[in-house]
This record gives structure tokens, sequence and C-alpha cells, in this order.
């Protein structure tokens, strides 16, 4: 069995090539992808090949976390799954390139238990579910304090955003220095950081991905205010000591999202009250792949890019 798939053979030099795959066990699915995402994160990073050391990294890989298909076959514990629509957080599935994340291919073999089935009429923005169980994991640690100021108006900006207003509580506040980017805001604010002259936020979620905000983002802080790292940064963090001890900061790193948060999200989408509208803006076939990664990455007006896999 093989599959076209989106190889990055070395930094900034990607193909669309056939992939031989692994035979499924019992437990597997064989899921035909529809659409998968560009993420503007760690893609950026296995692309430009800034990625930090992580297990499993080396080229060439098949990149995407995000990808959303229908169950064509299965082992033979996972019969009953024929059919389904499920979202698939990567794959493993293939002999001879490396699989990180390794979603973004038309054919997948990928574990049951990490495929959860999700609703089919979600089509395209199902690829988003990762990135709002991401923003849901952030918000939802047991002892989180509800975001007053996230940093970054991008995919996972809006949908932490979204998310803490979805949640009840008083509306964040939403800094971004791209004018092309602050539009958008739905039941938020979102403004230049340079016009905010607050200095008492209890919780700063920063997703910016930029290592040299963190000393200015503890000079917001309140006393006893928490800095949560929600980005990915590619650079050593630092910051300095006398302002984090006058005010007592907290620091907290948000990892990815876990079973829980994603089943939490797909109950907020359901309901409608998260809505995904408005975030993709950028679909193009998997033909055009290297056209598509360069926009993710180049174009500020690009919040999410999607790789359309019909007729592939």
């Amino acid at each position: 069995m093989d599959t076209l798939a989106v190889v990055i053979e070395e930094p900034e030099r990607l193909s669309v090539r056939r992939l031989e795959l692994k035979e499924p066990t019992a437990d597997d699915l064989v899921v035909e992808v529809q659409w998968s995402g560009i993420s503007t994160g760690t893609e950026r990073l296995l692309w430009t090949g800034r990625m930090p050391p992580f297990p499993g990294m080396g080229y060439p890989l098949v990149p995407g976390y995000e990808s959303v298909g229908r169950v064509i076959d299965a082992g033979t514990n996972a019969k009953a799954r024929i059919g389904e629509t499920v979202f698939v957080p990567g794959s493993a599935g293939f002999k001879d390139v490396r699989g990180l994340f390794g979603g973004s291919a038309r054919r997948l073999v990928v574990a049951g238990a990490r495929a959860p089935t999700i609703s089919a009429s979600l089509g395209d923005q199902g690829v988003l579910i990762a990135l709002a169980a991401t923003a849901r994991h952030a918000l939802a640690a047991g002892d989180a304090t509800p975001a007053d100021l996230i940093v970054g108006h991008g995919v996972l900006g809006r949908l932490l955003a979204r998310i803490a207003v979805a949640a009840g509580g008083p509306p964040p506040t939403v800094w971004e220095t791209n004018p092309v980017r602050q539009g958008g805001a739905e039941g938020y604010t979102v403004i230049h950081p340079d016009t905010d002259e607050r200095r008492d936020y209890r919780a700063i979620y920063d997703v910016s991905g930029d290592p040299k905000l963190l000393n200015p983002l503890i000079g917001r802080l309140a006393r006893g205010g928490e800095v949560v790292l929600a980005g990915f940064y590619d650079q050593p963090l630092t910051f300095d000591f006398p302002p984090a001890f006058m005010r007592e900061a907290r620091l907290r790193v948000a990892a990815e999202w876990s079973p829980p948060d994603l089943a939490a999200t797909t109950v907020l989408i359901e309901s409608e009250a998260l809505s995904l509208d408005g975030l993709i803006t950028h679909r193009v076939g998997v033909r055009e792949a290297d056209k598509a990664y360069r926009t993710a990455f180049g174009d500020a007006t690009c919040l999410k890019m999607v790789l359309d896999w019909s007729g592939n």
C-alpha cells in the first residue's frame, strides 16, 4: 500500500511524492484524507530547519498533525469504524521517511485510539480541532487564571479569545502589532501593545512564539500574576529577576492538548458555543503544496492554510 504525501526533503525544499505505507495492525485505521492544515508554529520550524531537538526529528519527513478524513479500511479489531469521519493528529505509518508529524498525506495508517470520530458536517474546519483543543488545554489547567491579556491574534490567539468569551468571563484584551491581523475580533478587543497602559494583568497568555517578550510581559503583570507560555519557542527564554521578584510573578508552560481537551472542545463546537468561522483563509490543492507552504509562512493575510487532497 502506498500514498501521495508532502515530504520536506530538507529545509525549504518540499516535494509531493509517493511513499510506501506500513501494513495496518489489528487496531489500526486506514484513513483517506480529505483536508490537512499547515501549522504556522511548529511546521514553520520544520520548514526553516530551526526546530529544536525533538524525538523523531530529521529529514526527509512528512509534516502535518491536522488532518481530517474518512476511514476506508481497518484492522480486525476496528472494522466497525469504517465509514467514520475522523481527526488524525499525525501518523508514523511510513516506511521510508520520518513521520514528524506525519499527517500530510492522501492515505494514512494510524492507531484507532489516536483518531477520534468527528462530525462530517465540520468539513475542512475539522483541521482546526487540534488548535482549539490546545487553546482549551491552556485555559483549563487546574490552577489556571482566566486570560485577561492574550498576545498574538493568529489562529491560536483567536481561539484562546473565543473560548475565554464562551466561558462567560470578562472578555480578554488581545495584543497584535500587525495591522493586517487586528481585525476579526468576536466579543473582545484587539489593540496595539503601544496603546496599552495597563500594568495589572493577572494572566497573560503569550502565543507569539517571540522569546524576547518575556521581560516586557512580566512588566505588565499585577503582583502574583502569571505569564502562560502557550506558543512554541525556538530560542532560550530569559528574564530579569528583580522585576519578576517585585511582582512575585509566576510562569507556566502550556503543552499540547490531551484527549479530554479534545472531547470538551468538540462539545463547545457542536453546541455552537465556539465558532470556527473565519479562521481558514486559504485553500489550495495538494499539487501546489510548495506554494501553499510559502504562503502560509510568508503572507500575513493567511491565518490558516488548508491542503485539499480530493482528486489525488
